[in-house]
């Protein structure tokens, strides 16, 4: 087996410079069979849930509403949610552009679904 590369640092701001497309996650790394995902969102997404794996969502930048069926959580900078695997949910930027961190298992379509989701580039 091939040495892993030494671990770097990785500077978020330069990361989301990167980019400007909304909805469009971005891998920023791999950490245990996770993808460390960074996304601009603004406006509502749609309804969907992940059936194998639970969803992690930081706030790093802007507002954002968790919406589920019950109840909605308004989440600010610094904020963490994570998200039950099986749980519907839709993320909702209303106060303009967010800046999110989101921490899936590796491969999970953003959409719940690989026929509708966005597949995430590296950065």
């Amino acid at each position: 087996m091939p040495p892993k590369p030494a671990p770097s640092k990785i500077n978020l701001e330069e990361k989301f410079a990167l980019f400007t497309d909304q909805w469009a996650p971005r891998l920023a790394a791999h950490y245990n069979g996770n993808e460390v995902r960074l996304a601009k969102v603004e406006g509502e997404f749609q309804w969907h849930r992940h059936a194998e794996t639970d969803e992690l969502f930081l706030v790093i930048d802007g507002e954002l509403d968790m919406e589920f069926r019950d109840r909605t959580e308004h989440m600010r900078q610094g904020d963490m949610i994570v998200v039950p695997r099986g749980t519907e949910h839709r993320p909702c930027a209303r106060a303009g552009e967010v800046k999110l961190l989101v921490m899936d298992a590796d491969g999970t379509p953003n959409t719940g679904d690989a026929t509708t989701a966005f597949k995430p580039v590296e950065v």
